[in-house]
């Protein structure tokens, strides 16, 4: 049986979520069993059993989370749940022409599910808009990366 992955989506204009449906093929390709879940109307209760998480997130705003995650962001930040069951990766989407906030709809998630005992897997993969490159060519040769190098070795030391 293929361990199961489950890919975070936070969203304005859909990027992140064709982010998120390139890296499921790659990830289906690699022997895992993907599924996105767009974060509208996630609670805390999604991390309840555990397991391997992606969170994709675009950045939005003055480095603010998107719409669609506010509420999850916020009902984690209040639940406060022991995340000490889940293994995470963050694949951040923002544009360096905004340096001071570049990235931060999924650095803000990084902080926030390290801060209640995740165990974050790789560094985060920070895709730059203005680069002239596609996010979701850049995201699937690192996810591609971070299931051979970084999953792969924290899951058999685990």
């Amino acid at each position: 049986m293929s361990q199961p992955i489950t890919l975070l989506v936070g969203t304005m204009t859909g990027t992140a979520e064709l982010v998120a449906q390139e890296i499921e093929m790659t990830l289906q390709s690699a022997g895992f069993a993907p599924s996105i879940k767009l974060m509208d109307n996630l609670d805390a209760s999604t991390f309840d059993d555990g397991g391997i998480f992606l969170v994709i997130s675009s950045t939005y705003g003055n480095g603010d989370i998107p719409d669609n995650a506010q509420a999850f962001f916020a009902a984690l930040t209040e639940a406060r749940p022991d995340l000490s069951k889940v293994v995470y990766g963050v694949v951040a989407l923002g544009d360096m022409t905004y340096k001071a906030t570049f990235c931060e709809g999924g650095l803000q998630f990084d902080r926030l599910l390290t801060e209640l005992g995740a165990r974050r897997v790789g560094e985060p993969l920070k895709h730059d808009a203005s680069s002239g490159t596609l996010p979701e060519d850049i995201a699937c040769e690192w996810a591609q990366g971070w299931v051979e190098q970084e999953l792969a070795p924290a899951l058999a030391a685990a």
